[in-house]
C-alpha cells in the first residue's frame, strides 16, 4: 500500500481498487482478472463479516486469511501480491454496548486481524455506542483510533510493520448500506478532513504511538458518491475541487467507500481527484447475482424439471424465512420488498449465499449446466456480453466461466480507473 500511495503522490493517476467481499466467486474472479498482471490485489473484510465471534460469514481473521489464500493457491496466484486489509474496525459491530466495553471488543477485534496478517487497517471509530452523546466529539473518535492503533503497534510483527499501514476517518457512510431512499449526498468540507488529520496526530502522539502516525496512509472522506436500493448517486468532479486541492498539500490520499455503480469515467475522475483507494462490494455480488439468476433461466430451458436446482427458488424462500439481514432496510409492502430482495443495488443477498441449502441448489445448478451444452442463443437472450466473449473465442459457454465473467465486467470498471495504461 506505501508503494502505490507513493506513486500516486508523485503522479496523481494511479489507484487501486478494493475488493470488499467474502463471497469464494467473487475472490476467485478477482484473482483470475489479475493473474496475468503483476498487480497487487487489495481484498478487505469487514468488522461485520468476520471478527473475533465470526461476524455474518462465521470467520475469524485467520480463517479469512487461508480461505483468500487456499483460493489463490487453487489459481495460481501468488500470495505475495495479495493486500489483506481490516475495514470498519471499531466499534461497529457493538454499537448497543456501553463505549467501554464495545472499545473492549475493538481491542480483541484489532488484536485479531494483525495477528492473522493484515497490512491495510482502517481504523473507524466515528459511532456512537449506547452511552456515548449522537455525534460523538471528533477528538474522542481520535483518541479511540490511537487507542486501536497502540494495540496494533503492540502486537504486530517485525515483519509485518514493514508493510502495516493505516486508513482514518470519521465521514464513513454507513456500514452494510443505506436504510433510505437518497436524494444527495454532500462532499467533505477542507475544514473537516484537517480536523480528521490534526485530531488523529495529536491522539497518536497523547498515547505514545508515533509510529502509527508515519504508517497513516489515507483519509476516508465523503466525495459525495453513494447508492440506495435504486438510485446511483454520481461523482461530479467540481464538488470536490476544494477537497482535491488540499490533499495535496499532505502525504495522504483518499479513501472513497460505496463507489459500487459509478460509471468507469466518474471511477477514474475520482482517481484523478487523489481518491486512490476505491472501495467496493456489491456491486460485485450483485453483478454475480445476475449471472446465478441468467443460468437459473438457462437451466430451466436445457434440463428436465424433476432434476433442476430450482435455485431462485430456494433463494427466494430461504429470504423469506429469515428476514434478520433485510427487513430493516426493504420496504414493507410485499410487493415492492420481493423487487428489492432480488434487484435493491444494496444487494442484501449478499449475507445468505453461505446458507447451505443455497450452497447446495448452486452446486446443482452448476453440475447440470456441466452437463449439457448451452445454445449461443439461450446465451444471448440471457447474458449477451458473455455470448459475444464466447462468439470472439474469449470465454467458454461453462456456468463457472461466464459467472467469473460477470464479476470481471465490474472489475474491468475499476481497471480502467486505477491503471492509466488501460484508461489510455
Amino acid at each position: 500500500m506505501k508503494a502505490i500511495v507513493e506513486r500516486h503522490v508523485s503522479n496523481g493517476d494511479v489507484g487501486i481498487c478494493s475488493v470488499c467481499s467474502a463471497h469464494p466467486w467473487v475472490i476467485e474472479a478477482t484473482l483470475r482478472f489479475e493473474s496475468s498482471s503483476n498487480n497487487k490485489v487489495l481484498i478487505e473484510s469487514t468488522s461485520n463479516q468476520v471478527n473475533q465471534f465470526g461476524g455474518y460469514t462465521g470467520m475469524i481473521p485467520t480463517e479469512f486469511r487461508d480461505f483468500v489464500y487456499d483460493i489463490a493457491k487453487r489459481v495460481g496466484f501468488p500470495i505475495e501480491n495479495i493486500i489483506l486489509g481490516g475495514d470498519h474496525l471499531g466499534p461497529n459491530c457493538w454499537q448497543s454496548e456501553p463505549a467501554e466495553s464495545a472499545m473492549l471488543k475493538s481491542e480483541q477485534l484489532i488484536k485479531a486481524y494483525i495477528t492473522a496478517g493484515y497490512s491495510k487497517i482502517h481504523l473507524d471509530t466515528s459511532m456512537s455506542c449506547a452511552d456515548d452523546p449522537v455525534p460523538l466529539d471528533p477528538m474522542v473518535v481520535a483518541r479511540r483510533a490511537a487507542r486501536l492503533a497502540k494495540v496494533s503497534e503492540t502486537v504486530a510483527s517485525a515483519e509485518l510493520k514493514e508493510i502495516l499501514t493505516y486508513v482514518i476517518g470519521t465521514e464513513v457512510p454507513t456500514p452494510g448500506g443505506e436504510k433510505e431512499a437518497i436524494q444527495a449526498v454532500h462532499v467533505t468540507e477542507v475544514d473537516a478532513a484537517k480536523l480528521t488529520i490534526e485530531t488523529h496526530k495529536q491522539a497518536f502522539e497523547e498515547a505514545g504511538v508515533y509510529s502509527a502516525l508515519d504508517r497513516v496512509v489515507g483519509i476516508v472522506v465523503q466525495p459525495a458518491v453513494e447508492f440506495d436500493h435504486s438510485n446511483v448517486i454520481h461523482y461530479k468532479p467540481e464538488k470536490a475541487q476544494q477537497l482535491s486541492d488540499f490533499i495535496e498539500s499532505t502525504p495522504f490520499v483518499y479513501e472513497a467507500h460505496s463507489t459500487d455503480y459509478q460509471t468507469k469515467e466518474n471511477l477514474r475522475h475520482l482517481v484523478n481527484d487523489h481518491f486512490a483507494i476505491l472501495k467496493v462490494g456489491p456491486w460485485l455480488t450483485f453483478a454475480m447475482r445476475e449471472a446465478v439468476y441468467a443460468l437459473a433461466e438457462i437451466e430451466k430451458e436445457l434440463v428436465d424439471a424433476s432434476k433442476q436446482s430450482h435455485a431462485k427458488e430456494v433463494i427466494n424462500q430461504i429470504l423469506m424465512d429469515d428476514k434478520r439481514y433485510w427487513e430493516q432496510y426493504y420496504s414493507h409492502t410485499f410487493s415492492d420488498a420481493r423487487v428489492q430482495l432480488s434487484f435493491s443495488l444494496s444487494d442484501r443477498i449478499r449475507y445468505y449465499w453461505t446458507d447451505e441449502r443455497i450452497v447446495r441448489s448452486l452446486d446443482v445448478m452448476i453440475d447440470n449446466l456441466n452437463s449439457v451444452d448451452i445454445p449461443l442463443g439461450l446465451l444471448s437472450q440471457y447474458l449477451p456480453v458473455q455470448y459475444s466473449k464466447v462468439l470472439s473465442g474469449e470465454l467458454n459457454a461453462k456456468p463457472m466461466d461466464v459467472i467469473f465473467s460477470k464479476v470481471q465486467e465490474v472489475l474491468e470498471q475499476y481497471a480502467y480507473a486505477c491503471e492509466p495504461r488501460k484508461a489510455s
